[in-house]
């Protein structure tokens, strides 16, 4: 039967019924033999029939299939507009694809063409649904038309869909892939159709994309001339072949992002430096193959106006350190992260150079080269570096960081993380010689912080620091905490989060020091902490307080939330997470007349139960965050009787 009638032409179905319309040529057809015909099965149009005699054959009507792709190509460029366009472009894949190779310059423009574009859906795909995506738009502050394709989203026929949809809206702005779908990756064609249909494309996204290699990024420079960002992450079939593509034909390149992308080496880095006159941004990170010869071609070019450098993870040694030091005029914004071939005389000479003048924030990360000599010689070359953070640099001592303090005169930010030979000794000194200008400083996980039973003699006061950090620094203890605020009187922002280890004593003696009220406490995982603390807190600074943060305080009771409401006025913030506060202390903090509270965190208080209903919708009129998590007492009825009456309050619970 098969061999008898043998279908051909286009996909279109029509509605069920008999290929005749008059029932005689049906009996013809049902004469030649038993045929099976449900009568539900839909009837192809172009199926026809004519018979002579017990003869038949079949009668094929003309198809816009039999065509070309060169004649499709012709009659789709000549379409009016936009919706027309979208439209042809449901009809199936091959049309999609077509319409997707058009380049906007190749279009016949109509005077009346369309500005509404439909949503693009493939009823015969089984993979996606294509649309011109409402759920991967969104407008920037730039007025940027955006897309981001994520995981099984990401495939070429998507990509064709955007890159058809979006040409009549002024063109896709920025488009972000990350990672591709197992079955069907982004490929080169998927970002051909981007190159063609999106020529006004300034910044792109590849995330964990490896079937997109050279090919594709070549196309995207031949068609995206405007493109200004390139961001490449793990993309291990592009290589510098593709990269300098991107310098030939996108000459408006501003920032330029290369992580994990094993086939990118300097070669595709020194035509950057060549071609791509106004990057401002460059950030590289674990690319085997970058060296010198790629990174200081980057900053050497006469044209170069790099403000934000980004090294990490590189082979790189002490020569790109000299290129920065002597041609990173200007910089402001540097990054150096696990160079673990630059030496000390590489910073040395960088710091020396005299030519980062304009060097605003330097981070450094796990660089062996940063001891006390290299240090203070950055302190001295980079006259006006405001923010400073060094993180696991084992070698810098208390010596390099006070001759740092001293150098560093426009300094306003001092941030070290894991920084174990620096002492409370260091501290304190590099305190008491820093510039009138240190606002911030931050101590994390610093090991060799130790309070000093000996006494300290009176170094000269920082009166200008008002944001102090210790976090999880076992070692800083209350001895270390009262010679803090005995130097730095006007402290107004206090974290003291993770020090386990400290008492009241400490902090009665820092509130007791400070002359500025304080702004934001934080006192998280303080565990020794008593209700003397925060009343006093209470007292001294309840003027000023707007954020307590007191998560896992377990010594903290009732009687702290009923000082905190006698006194705390301006207080917007309040965490009292697994503390021991009952339901008498938020009957006390809802009768409080004057207290404004809009963010209020009781997690894990066991003592808190269905009691509470009515003081926390009291101070329910203000607030907006409320976090109930593991509050054991309280029913599920409960909560959802408070979520109905806090309608206009987010509630974790």
């Amino acid at each position: 039967m098969p061999a008898l009638v043998n279908y051909s032409g286009d996909d279109d179905f029509y509605p069920a019924g008999s290929f005749y319309s008059n029932p005689m040529d049906l009996g013809c057809l049902l004469s030649i033999g038993s045929v099976y015909y449900p009568p539900s099965k839909r009837a192809r149009k172009d199926s026809q029939f004519a018979f002579e005699g017990s003869d038949f054959e079949q009668v094929r009507k003309p198809s816009i299939e039999v065509l070309p792709d060169e004649c499709l190509f012709e009659i789709f460029r000549r379409l009016d507009g936009g919706k027309e366009r979208s439209s042809c472009a449901c009809v199936s894949k091959k049309w999609l694809m077509l319409l997707s190779s058009i380049r906007k310059v190749d279009l016949c423009k109509s005077p009346a063409a369309d500005k509404v574009i439909q949503p693009l859906k493939l009823d015969n795909s089984d993979d996606t649904e294509m649309t011109t995506g409402e759920e991967d738009q969104e407008l920037e502050n730039d007025g940027y038309l955006t897309r981001c394709l994520e995981g099984k989203k990401a495939t070429d026929i998507r990509l064709a869909a955007i890159a058809v949809g979006t040409s009549s809206r002024g063109g896709l702005g920025k488009l972000l892939i990350r990672g591709s779908n197992s079955f069907r990756e982004v490929t080169n064609l998927g970002l051909s159709a981007v190159a063609q249909g999106c020529p006004s494309l300034k910044s792109l996204s590849l995330w964990n994309v490896s079937s997109v290699g050279d090919e594709g990024l070549i196309e995207i420079a031949k068609g995206c001339p405007l493109l200004e960002k390139l961001d490449l992450c793990q993309c291990p079939s592009i290589s510098n072949r593709g990269l300098i593509a991107i310098a030939e034909g996108c000459p408006n390149l501003t920032a330029l992002n290369v992580e994990a992308c094993s086939r990118i080496g300097n070669e595709g880095l020194q035509a950057i430096g060549r071609f791509c006159s106004k990057l401002q941004s460059i950030s590289i990170r674990d690319c085997t193959l970058v060296g010198d010869h790629g990174v200081s071609s980057l900053l050497s070019s006469a044209s170069s106006v790099l403000t934000k450098v980004k090294l990490q993870a590189l082979n790189i040694t002490d020569f790109s350190l000299a290129v920065i030091g002597h041609y990173g005029k200007a910089v402001t914004n540097l990054v150096l992260s696990g160079l673990q071939n630059v030496s000390e005389k590489g910073f040395w000479v960088m710091g020396n150079a005299q030519a980062l003048q304009n060097l605003v924030s330097l981070t450094i990360t796990s660089c062996r080269g940063t001891t006390d000599v290299s240090l203070e010689a950055i302190g001295k070359g980079c006259t006006n570096l405001k923010q400073m953070c060094l993180r696991k640099c084992c070698f810098v001592s208390d010596n390099g960081l006070v001759g740092f303090a001293k150098a560093a005169g426009s300094l306003e930010s001092l941030q070290l993380e894991e920084c174990n030979r620096v002492t409370q000794a260091g501290i304190i000194s590099a305190l008491s010689n820093c510039g009138a200008k240190l606002r911030s400083l931050t101590l994390v996980k610093c090991m060799g912080i130790k309070d000093i039973g000996s006494a300290v003699p009176m170094l000269s006061c920082c009166i200008s620091l008002q944001s102090l950090s210790v976090r999880n620094c076992p070692g800083f203890g209350s001895a270390s905490l009262a010679l803090v605020g005995r130097l730095c009187p006007q402290l107004q922002n206090v974290d003291l989060s993770g020090l386990y280890g400290m008492t009241d004593a400490g902090i009665l003696s820092l509130l007791e020091s400070l002359e500025e009220g304080l702004v934001k406490v934080n006192l998280n995982g303080c565990l020794n902490l008593t209700d003397e603390v925060v009343v006093a807190l209470a007292r001294l600074h309840g003027e000023t307080l707007e954020v307590v943060s007191l998560d896992g305080c377990r010594k903290i009771t009732d009687a702290s939330l009923a000082a905190i409401a006698d006194n705390c006025l301006f207080l917007r913030e309040l965490d009292v997470s697994k503390c021991a506060i009952t339901d008498s202390g938020l009957a006390f903090l809802s009768c409080a007349d004057r207290i404004n509270l809009q963010v209020l965190s009781i997690s894990g208080c066991s003592e808190i139960s269905h009691k509470s209903l009515s003081s926390l919708k009291k101070l329910g009129k203000t607030l907006v965050g409320l976090n109930l998590q593991n509050c054991t007492a309280i029913s599920n009825r409960s909560v959802e009787l408070l979520v109905e009456s806090l309608w206009r309050c987010d509630i974790l619970a």
